[in-house]
């Protein structure tokens, strides 16, 4: 029989075995899968990663070189490979290994001798099959090896329906012998894998299923010193596209070559949606050293302008959130005299570092979160932002009117209102005239400024975008201030409160029943919109992402 014969023949079983699979494994209880991270591979990217593999290896690969899934669970990564007698299966669990050999009694295209019970972070070497050991103990053939993987991606400590997985990691010897290597990253099982595979199966290749910590994430530089080899070709994929994998983050397959000395900073990689259409492509970063926004924004306390820090001219405070697309939820402006629980880098703003602030603020928001971006890191931009006064009044503009912006006039005096009591109607005086006074150049000088003209700070100057935004904001809050129960001091924050209400459980509702205010609120956030595209750009070109 010809390879295509035997190929077509084989992905036609495929078909078949993906429903005897899952059924296979039901026994497997979905907390103890979830707890040690483990996560069935669809056949979609079952089948892409082989082609990626073909792709550098050669349309015969299976032919010249040998297969080895130390991670194998019920063994699906390996539906669709012709070559029995160059494939091998281990797993950690006897049900999985038992699991296989039923398949293989159902025709499954694997040798039952070639499938064992084996815990890959754990055993020794020697309790391999020998044809096994043969092929790891001979450089040459270690060469012809592709350790082909989905590993687990649990880690030490991290969360699953409430309960710690304490122990998952930190119980393997792996971990302790490679414990300097690993640094931080020993948290991590699949890091442990690839740590022992670079250092113990050296000059094989690596067909990786996993996350992209160890090429990005803060916690895995010790790693990336020790893992030693040359990135091949890979893709990304959403990572809720696998089974009970609820999270949004990408998940990426990659091709590794452990015979090349390379500690590699940066992979570019196609990007598939979760139906395996090609989207795009995307070049994942080792940024470490690369100073962060959050060091960036730190510059601009107060206490480091003037020597000053007595809390008499505070109006504001800014969760920063951490550095990463992950956390940007966590970036949000409130009151100076608001607590805060659980905040994650805090800034207290200043008449001196607001547009800093604002521009901190804009550039975490104006791109949204997503899937693929999720990881990515906001950097220290480079000096080009100082000289682009458009830029940074626009930030002014896209901070003070974002849905974020949570300042309440219930903690005290409102200092973010953006329009004077002549242009809205206001009944009464409000409590502080600080924005409409900062954007008309009205503010005295303080040591520390950086826009500044003489004595008082610059009136600004915004960009149409800018002004479409204040001109909807103002139809915003006149009709607020003709309403018989407003507040004159009220921020946006209070303006969406009193028009939408709150359930029973206290969260505010997402739509109010005055469709006068809906509508206002929805030309609002479109207008915003269009702020938003007109500012990224320039996250990119003054440095606080890169592409």
């Amino acid at each position: 029989m010809g390879k295509n014969s035997i190929l077509s023949l084989a992905m036609k079983y495929a078909k078949i075995q993906e429903e005897e699979l899952k059924n296979k494994v039901a026994h497997v209880l979905q907390d103890v899968r979830e707890r040690k991270g483990s996560f069935f591979t669809p056949r979609i990217w079952v089948e892409l990663s082989q082609k990626y593999i073909a792709g550098v290896l050669g349309e015969d690969w299976q032919g010249e070189y040998y297969v080895w899934d130390c991670a194998a669970g019920t063994g699906n990564l390996l539906t669709g490979l012709t070559n029995k007698y160059r494939i091998w299966a281990s797993t950690i669990d006897k049900a999985d290994m038992d699991a296989m050999h039923a398949r293989i009694e159902n025709g499954a295209n694997l040798l039952k001798d070639h499938v064992f019970q084996f815990d890959f972070l754990n055993d020794d070497f020697d309790k391999l099959p020998e044809g096994l050991q043969d092929i790891i103990s001979d450089e040459n053939k270690r060469k012809k090896l592709i350790v082909y993987i989905n590993p687990p991606y649990a880690e030490h400590g991290s969360t699953v329906k409430n309960e710690h997985k304490v122990g998952v990691a930190t119980e393997k010897r792996i971990r302790r012998q490679y414990a300097e290597q690993l640094g931080a990253a020993s948290r991590e099982l699949y890091a442990q894998f690839l740590i022992r595979i670079s250092e113990e199966i050296k000059g094989c290749k690596i067909g990786l299923f996993s996350k992209l910590k160890h090429i990005q994430a803060n916690n895995f530089g010790q790693f990336r010193r020790n893992f030693s080899a040359g990135f091949l070709k890979g893709f990304l994929i959403p990572a809720n596209s696998f089974d009970n994998v609820k999270g949004k983050f990408p998940i990426a397959f990659q091709v590794w070559d452990t015979a090349m000395e390379r500690n590699t900073r940066v992979i570019r990689t196609n990007v598939y949606d979760k139906n395996a259409k090609r989207i795009g492509k995307k070049s994942t970063r080792n940024l470490d050293k690369f100073p962060k926004i959050s060091q960036w924004i730190k510059g601009f306390q107060n206490g480091r302008l003037n020597g000053t820090n007595n809390g008499t001219d505070k109006i504001g405070y800014l969760n920063g959130g951490r550095n990463d697309f992950q956390n940007q939820n966590l970036v949000f402006i409130v009151h100076h005299q608001q607590q805060v629980a659980d905040s994650a880098g805090y800034y207290w703003i200043y008449k001196q570092n607001l547009i800093q602030t604002c521009i901190y603020f804009a550039v975490r928001k104006v791109i949204p979160a997503d899937w693929l971006n999720d990881r990515d890191q906001f950097l220290y931009p480079n000096g080009g932002w100082k000289a682009d006064r458009e830029f940074r009044n626009d930030c002014l503009a896209y901070a003070l009117f974002h849905g974020n912006n949570n300042v309440q006039s219930q903690y005290g005096v409102n200092h973010w209102i953006p329009f004077t009591e002549e242009k809205v109607n206001a009944r009464s005086k409000f409590k502080s005239n600080f924005m409409t006074d900062f954007i008309a150049g009205k503010i005295e000088r303080t040591n520390g400024d950086l826009f500044s003209s003489g004595r008082k700070t610059k009136k600004l100057i915004f960009s149409a975008e800018a002004k479409a935004v204040f001109k909807v904001g103002k139809k915003l809050w006149t009709y607020y201030h003709s309403q018989p129960k407003c507040n004159a001091n009220a921020s946006l924050y209070d303006i969406r409160e009193h028009f939408q209400g709150r359930n029973a459980k206290g969260k505010m509702n997402n739509k109010s029943d005055d469709e006068t205010y809906n509508v206002l609120i929805a030309d609002l956030r479109s207008a915003l919109q269009t702020l938003a595209t007109k500012i990224e750009p320039k996250v990119y070109k003054y440095g606080f992402l890169k592409k």
